[in-house]
């Protein structure tokens, strides 16, 4: 077992050991389950968030034990990153790994548990919620803040964006974070990167409005290649899901 602990919960180093130890036996499921399993448990009142990663493929144990970092560390190293350049995301609090001498098994990630007031998915599922506009707006310009600060976030998709409403204004903070990369990034990529968030025309109207406004680039050439980039996505999706489905009629 190999872990670190962020310097201001080494106080609570055992705890959190045992919770992964048995994390099988205890703490509370939150959320989907289908890919990772996700728990939350109380530490001294604060409820912490740990995402336990599946045991990946057997290329992938090799990889993940000789030549690349872990889906747990990338996500504790990229939050402590974010946070450093400004970017929201729960406190990153630890990370775990369970290794044999030649083979990756199963990581862990710990952090924060963050309490949110909607997730962008709620505004592609209700074009009337409250102050639509509004956050649609806000969230383009927290996109190109991220931009501006050379982050490429690759799972930018309407469940990795929590939100929440502070006054008159919005917060918004990146989950799932082991998919990133911190560059400069083309127009081409920047706008390619708001593809996977809705099917919404409209949505994507607004928020190449908002990009416009604030980038000083055309719209046009904003909307043109966003909403291209989306049903580009939506057709590949689309094919992956039938060709999902042709795979589970041919094995039964």
């Amino acid at each position: 077992m190999k872990y670190v602990v962020n310097k201001n919960y080494l106080s609570a180093q055992e705890f959190l050991t045992d919770c992964i130890i048995n994390f099988d036996t205890k703490g509370t499921n939150f959320g989907n389950q289908k890919r990772n399993a996700l728990k939350l448990f109380n530490l001294n009142g604060d409820t912490i968030n740990i995402k336990s990663f599946k045991v990946p493929n057997i290329v992938n144990q090799i990889a993940y034990k000789f030549f690349r970092k872990s889906k747990a560390q990338r996500s504790y190293e990229y939050a402590s990153k974010l946070k450093s350049l400004g970017i929201n995301t729960p406190e990153p609090i630890a990370y775990y790994e369970f290794t044999t001498p030649s083979l990756f098994k199963k990581s862990y990630y710990v952090s924060a548990q963050l309490e949110c007031d909607l997730t962008y998915r709620e505004l592609t599922r209700d074009l009337n919620y409250p102050d639509h506009e509004a956050i649609l707006r806000a969230f383009t310009r927290f996109t190109y803040k991220l931009h501006e600060s050379e982050i490429k976030f690759l799972d930018h998709s309407p469940g990795n964006t929590l939100i929440k409403k502070v006054g008159d204004g919005y917060e918004f903070y990146l989950v799932d974070l082991n998919r990133m990369e911190f560059k400069p990034l083309t127009f081409e990529e920047r706008i390619k990167n708001f593809s996977r968030l809705t099917t919404h025309k409209s949505m994507v109207k607004t928020m190449s409005d908002e990009y416009a406004k604030v980038s000083g680039e055309n719209f046009n050439a904003i909307f043109s290649l966003m909403w291209m980039e989306t049903e580009a996505f939506q057709e590949k999706a689309e094919n992956k899901k039938l060709l999902k489905k042709k795979l589970k009629f041919w094995k039964h």
